[in-house]
């Protein structure tokens, strides 16, 4: 018995060299120490680097970034409420005004969709979808207390989808070749059929799958990337259901990239979920990672200004390049950070 017990709990663990217990949450929280070592001023490889504005495009204009060559251009977010802001009625004007703005510069723009909000005060999606037809189009995402975090569109909803895969071709039809790249928001949601009962994890797989699809399709030149981080009732390593896994397996069959956001280097939520999907496997399709607010002092969605830091973008590139393999970069343009730290890293 005692032997038996023995063997569970190595199995469950793994045994180092040695023969310590090692924990399997834990296998890459050292991991960034390869790195401490890495400095300014970065070097020039196959790496794009793209600086990330959010809904903020406005701050495009004459921003600094566009006279460093380093930075092939701007990801920038467009809602689904902006791009159809009435059924079949199609406005891609902001779009157009941006994209010409970047090719001015000799940039490139990237797009990120967005039909997921996490602000209570906007769902992001159009008017008519909320309605009976569409199940009322978005639902609003929970914290795990059961407190409102912001709206996602109901993307396992057959009506939604259809709609959702009209808007990609039509952005497909104008944009497919001209810009760098557009990629979807991230795979996790604050959604469990307690809260909608149309709603089930193994459903939702298989329904950004088919959103996958209809991405590659609408855009088969220009590069597609679905950000997976994580997914609804599954928790890696010790809750795998397969979910996650699938849909990074499913990319990489379909020809559409993979990415995350926060690059996370310390924590064991981003290294066991996306970073392990990216550093386990070989991927033919690009891989993208982006440095969101907070990032910069270790840290997610993040608004304080430390001054007192050590620039970790060098250490963050150098795990990204090495240890993930990323093809594309996107920096948040957060302040003091990007000018301090991100701009002073790719100068020479």
């Amino acid at each position: 018995m005692k032997r038996s017990a023995l063997l569970v709990i190595c199995v469950s663990f793994g045994v180092s060299a040695f023969g310590q217990l090692i924990n399997p949450s834990d296998k890459y929280t050292d991991a960034y120490r390869t790195y401490l070592g890495a400095k300014a001023p970065i070097s020039k490889d196959a790496i794009k680097n793209y600086a990330y504005f959010s809904r903020d495009r406005e701050l495009v204009h004459d921003h600094p970034f566009l006279r460093n060559a380093r930075f092939e251009g701007a990801q920038i977010m467009y809602s689904w409420a902006q791009l159809e802001p009435l059924k079949d009625k199609y406005d891609f004007t902001i779009i157009e005004e941006d994209y010409k703005y970047l090719l001015s510069f000799g940039k490139r723009l990237f797009i990120q969709l967005q039909d997921a909000t996490f602000s209570i005060e906007y769902k992001g999606i159009p008017p008519y979808l909320m309605t009976d037809e569409y199940d009322g189009g978005a639902i609003c995402q929970r914290s795990d207390t059961g407190e409102p975090e912001g709206w996602v569109a109901k993307r396992w909803n057959k009506n939604v989808q259809k709609r959702f895969e009209k808007l990609l071709n039509e952005l497909g039809k104008i944009l497919d070749g001209k810009i760098e790249g557009i990629n979807l928001q991230e795979s996790a949601i604050g959604v469990t059929s307690k809260y909608d009962d149309s709603f089930t994890p193994a459903l939702y797989v298989e329904s950004l799958k088919e959103n996958m699809l209809s991405l590659k399709k609408a855009f088969p030149k220009s590069t597609t990337i679905q950000y997976a981080n994580f997914m609804p009732d599954e928790w890696l390593p010790w809750d795998e259901k397969g979910y996650l896994r699938s849909i990074y397996e499913y990319g990489e069959k379909i020809g559409v990239g993979l990415g995350a956001p926060d690059l996370m280097v310390q924590r064991k939520g981003q290294l066991n979920h996306a970073l392990t999907m990216m550093h386990e496997h070989s991927y033919t399709v690009p891989l993208g990672i982006a440095v969101q607010d907070g990032n910069y002092i270790g840290q997610t969605n993040s608004s304080e200004v430390k001054h007192n830091r050590t620039n970790i973008v060098p250490l963050l590139y150098a795990f990204a390049k090495d240890f993930l393999k990323i093809k594309y970069i996107f920096w948040s343009i957060q302040e003091p950070y990007f000018t301090e730290d991100v701009l002073a890293s790719f100068s020479k």
